[in-house]
This record gives C-alpha cells, structure tokens and sequence, in this order.
C-alpha cells in the first residue's frame, strides 16, 4: 500500500469520516484532485465494504472543453465499474438572474446537484477532494475579507451539507498536498484534465494561488502548509469552544448577564442568533447590536433587528417607517411624541440638565434658544447637509453616512430634526450639530432623548 493510501486510509479513521458497508457518492470533476480521490477510494472500497457513486456537473462555463471534462469523469467511472450520475446546468445565466458572482453560483448550483443525487441513491456521505493548498488558499481568502476564527478555520473534515443538513460531506484529502496528488496521478497513470481558468489571475483565489502563497513560500515560510494548517486547527478548536459556550448561555438561564459576559462569547452570541434569523452576517451589524442595546437597525423592507439589553436579537416590523411625512413639532416646556421607530422625548431647561443614563435610551443637550420652538422632524433626504460638531463647515450628510457605515439602506430609515430655518440640528445616530451647542452663554438647554417605540 503507498504512503498516500495508507494516509488516507488513516485520516478516514482517525477522524471517523466513513465506517464499513458505507455508500459514498464521489464528486468528480475531471480535474487531478478529484480523479485521484476517486482512485484511491476505489482502492480501499474492497477490504471496507464500500459502494462508490461518481456525481459529475457540467457547469457549462467552457464549451467543448466542459464537455470534455465530462466524458473523461464519465469513462473514468465505466473503467473502474462505478455507476455514473451526471447533469448539465447554465451556471452563467442562473448567476446572472440571482445577481451572484460565477463562483458563487457554482458553488450553490453544486452543492444543490450533489444533495439531490445522493437523496436519490439513498447514500448519506459526499466525498469532496479538497487538499492542503485548498485549505492554505481559503484562510488567505477569508483573512482578506476580514474573517473571524470561525472562518479561519476553514473548511471541516466532516460537515453538514449547505443543501440538506441529514447529508455528510467528507473530505478525505485535507492534510495532503496538490504536489502529492500531482505525483500519484503521474505515478499510477490516473488521466486527468487541467480547467484551464486555474491559471488565470483574475479571480481573487486565483491570484492567492500564482501570486501570493509563492511569494510567501520563497520569502517567508517554506513550510507554509503545515504553519498555516496548525493555526487552522487552533482557529478550529477555539470557534468550537466558543460556539459550544455562546449555545449554552442562549439556552439556559444563566446568572452572568448578557453585559458582562467576554466581548469575544457577546460577539458569538449575537452571530448564532442572526445565523438563526437568516440574517446575513456582517462585522459592523454584530457590533452595533452588541454595542447598542434598544437600536433598530435595517434588517431589509419594513423588517428591522434589535438587540435587547439581555442580548435578545429580535426582528421587529413597522410599517414603511421610511416614508413617515415630515412632521411639524411645536416644542413646549416638555413633551414626547413619536415618529418612524422612535419615541422622542424633550425637556427645556434652565438648569444644567444631564443626558439620561439608562441603557435603552439616548440623549443629547442643544441650545434651546438657537433651536428655536418650532421645528420639522424627518427622515435623511439627498443634498441633506449637516454640521457635526468639532467642524468648521456643514458637509453632506450623505459622505458623514459613508464614514460611519450607515449601511445604505438603513440611511433612509434615520430620523433627524430641522429648525424652522430649515437648518439640521440633530441627526440620529450622529453627533450634535456645532451650531447648536451648549456654550458658556447658553440660558436654556433642550433635553433631547429618544428610545425605540
């Protein structure tokens, strides 16, 4: 038996992958990854008992020579005795109408045949040919994208299908090199095509690979495989901790409150709960909910989340809160009215008032008399121009927007209130306006608060 053999043989046990009598469904390509997987799992079936199926998906991306990727993962399973399942898509258009990128709809469009044809076999295990250099490419990609350590740990041995959680994806070749295959295919004669947009360094992936990781390899780490394979592996262990942590303070009643518990276990927390929402998940949109309890935050049309002081997440629905209409306010010694999503609250004062305290609650202090009495709330409009406090001239609101990563769509949704003058002294979210301060010759002061509703 080879030393690759025995290698996988070994990481198949090791890490429980398959047991005896399994039947396995083998995603086939064409290319030398998945051409020697197939051989090597065809090689150890006998003395386990296994039963393979090929899956092969035209992606239509290439012409003749998509097709001709076809037939050789097609006449690769005639000659080995495997039943053969195949299936043609147009990965471009389907791309085009859900406006996803072509790698992206691949992905889906792949992930969605191999469920399909495994149901139908009745086999629960997919064996896919990721390696070592798929591993060391993928923690690059995600560490640019700004990943955590859940993303950071890439992909796993054994996982739950994206398409059908009953089915198992097993990935047999995770800690062996594309060198290693390379010399296995040439070693036993395994035929195989090259996918000739490998080498093209227009995807970001593929600039990793030809650009980066060479770079790394020649100037930094030789080794890099194995240095990047064991902070993968850390990454690994610490997401399951903390996964493992944030799932048991969500389902029990736990004496340590939400404010209290590590940043890092906050964080995990209100990920899992977006995960479970369908949310898609976003860095900044963890932040603010962990950061800023009673905020609402978009969430998409009319739908908008919120993070209780508990550390709830909960999605809320008003109606059309962007298109509430200006609305004219006379402002009295004190009164509380509401508009969009917010309830505002105010109070004029000739004592030196404090802004309140309380958690789900905001607030700011202006200069009563530069305010004036008679004011417009509204929502964000296009050439709105705002002066924050600490600069010298008004901007447009929309680039203080931009700064801040206000996500676009939320921006419509912010409430700010103008003067009778048409001047903006307040905006939702952002800081007092310099022309409306508190200074050393201020008489009156305007409590200015406002909570969700």
């Amino acid at each position: 038996m080879t030393d690759l053999l025995n290698q996988v043989l070994k990481n198949i046990g090791e890490r429980r992958l398959l047991s005896r009598n399994d039947s396995i469904l083998v995603a086939v390509s064409g290319g030398v990854d998945s051409m020697v997987l197939l051989h090597l799992l065809n090689q150890l079936a006998p003395t386990n008992s296994w039963k393979l199926a090929v899956a092969h998906l035209n992606h239509g991306l290439r012409g003749r020579s998509s097709d001709a990727d076809e037939r050789l993962a097609m006449k690769s399973a005639a000659q080995l005795g495997i039943r053969f399942v195949t299936e043609r898509v147009d990965v471009r258009a389907h791309a085009q109408a859900r406006k996803l990128s072509i790698e992206m709809a691949a992905r889906g469009m792949r992930h969605d045949f191999l469920a399909r044809t495994a149901r139908r076999l009745k086999i629960s295990k997919i064996a896919l040919a990721h390696h070592a250099d798929d591993q060391v490419e993928l923690f690059f990609l995600r560490l640019l994208r700004g990943s955590g350590t859940d993303g950071l740990s890439g992909m796993k041995w054994k996982s739950p299908s994206p398409k059908d959680p009953k089915l198992s994806l097993i990935r047999p070749l995770l800690n062996v090199s594309k060198s290693e295959l390379l010399a296995f295919a040439a070693e036993n004669k395994i035929a195989f095509r090259e996918d000739a947009t490998n080498a093209s360094v227009d995807f970001q992936r593929n600039r990793i690979r030809h650009e980066l990781l060479p770079l790394l390899r020649k100037k930094y780490q030789p080794s890099l495989n194995r240095v990047i394979g064991r902070v993968m592996e850390i990454a690994g262990a610490d997401s399951e901790f903390l996964q493992g942590a944030a799932e048991e303070w969500l389902v029990t009643k736990n004496p340590i409150s939400f404010r209290k518990l590590h940043e890092a276990l906050q964080r995990r927390c209100v990920q899992i709960q977006l995960q479970r929402l369908a949310v898609p998940l976003d860095f900044d949109l963890i932040e603010t909910l962990r950061t800023e309890p009673g905020r609402i935050i978009s969430a998409g049309k009319n739908l908008w989340l919120v993070c209780t002081a508990e550390g709830q997440v909960q999605l809320k629905e008003f109606n059309s809160p962007v298109e509430s209409k200006p609305l004219e306010v006379y402002l009295k010694s004190s009164g509380a009215i509401s508009f969009g999503v917010l309830q505002i609250i105010w109070r004029i004062s000739r004592s030196k008032a404090q802004v309140p305290s309380v958690a789900e609650k905001s607030g700011e202090i202006f200069d009563a008399d530069q305010v004036g009495n008679e004011i417009v709330l509204r929502h964000w409009q296009p050439g709105d121009r705002f002066q924050p406090i600490g600069m010298s001239k008004p901007v447009k609101l929309q680039d203080l927007f931009t700064n801040q990563k206000i996500p676009r769509a939320e921006r419509h949704r912010l409430v700010v209130a103008v003067t009778k003058t048409g001047e903006l002294f307040w905006v939702e979210r952002l800081r007092i306006s310099e022309r409306f301060k508190v200074t050393g010759s201020t008489i009156r002061r305007l409590l200015w608060c406002w909570k969700p509703r």
